[in-house]
């Protein structure tokens, strides 16, 4: 099994005639993700790597099942997007754009509830159920399907410590991107809850950052898990008050430090890796592996 998505989802590419957009299109092709629609608006009839284009998302339903969407649309368009692929009733929204207004995030993820959707993002990279499906941007060559379920809020940092998993013969379940910003639609609780269920994850990977507070409230969910979990922090070395690259990732009135959230991860079970390289030997032996 796989959490969220697999190797039946039918995927839909919002703004699929976008330059990086028909990029990841054939990166995700690659990997195996079944895309069947692309949309985007006035380019109805075209095709992006043999995937038809739709006006609307509406459109794209009528046409085709679609699962879930990945939405490559600028930022000032995107809560509009968003709300489109949730009123067609598509259940899982990915939604790579950066830069989106948190007062449009805060919208998006609310009107993901009541629709009973998913939403990963704003500014993910996206998702991918090793050896399955990959919904976003990320490289595929790091990502081979095994049982060690990964949850991050950073993007590249993420590909660093997939690469190192596999490198050393820890293949994922699924990979999911929650977002740098600070409204997210999934959280790192929302996350590790399927992982708990999902028979072929055998143990979980979580990568923060400094800022917030989601990594405190997932230690207090860690406590009572089955599974083993290993975490990494970024931002160790982040000044107070200084924002360290994602619009989430920063201390104020000293909440959100690094040493916070090693202390209450550690306190809940979870072992913490001072570095990422660290992450494999720290997964085989909560696993009693070699």
């Amino acid at each position: 099994m796989a959490i969220i998505i697999d190797e039946n989802t039918n995927v839909l590419v919002m703004g699929i005639t976008g330059r990086q957009a028909s990029f990841h299109t054939k990166q995700m092709l690659a990997y195996g993700t079944k895309i069947v629609a692309g949309c985007t608006p006035g380019k109805g009839g075209q095709e992006v790597e043999g995937i038809p284009v739709y006006n609307t998302v509406r459109e794209a339903c009528e046409k085709h099942r679609i699962d879930a969407s990945v939405i490559f649309v600028p930022a000032a368009g995107t809560k509009d997007a968003a709300l489109e692929n949730l009123e067609a009733g598509i259940k899982v929204v990915v939604i790579v754009t950066e830069g989106v207004p948190v007062y449009d995030e805060i919208d998006i993820v609310a009107y993901a509830k009541r629709k009973g959707a998913y939403v990963l993002g704003p500014n993910t990279f996206g998702i991918v159920s090793g050896g399955k499906c990959k919904m976003g941007i990320p490289p595929n060559q790091y990502f081979v399907e095994g049982d060690v379920g990964v949850v991050a809020r950073s993007g590249t940092l993420t590909y660093e410590i997939v690469g190192n998993l596999t490198a050393n013969g820890l293949g994922q379940s699924t990979v999911v991107g929650m977002g740098g910003d600070r409204a997210v639609g999934l959280t790192f609780v929302d996350v590790l809850k399927m992982f708990e269920k999902d028979d072929q994850t055998k143990a979980v990977v979580m990568i923060g950052e400094i800022g917030g507070n989601n990594e405190e409230i997932a230690a207090e969910y860690i406590k009572e898990m089955t599974k083993p979990v290993v975490a990494f922090i970024a931002g160790k070395s982040a000044p107070p008050g200084k924002r360290m690259g994602h619009a989430g990732a920063i201390i104020e009135r000293g909440k959100g430090t690094y040493q916070g959230k090693v202390e209450a991860l550690t306190a809940a079970g979870a072992k913490v890796a001072p570095l990422p390289f660290e992450v494999p030997a720290l997964i085989k032996e909560a696993l009693g592996r070699k």
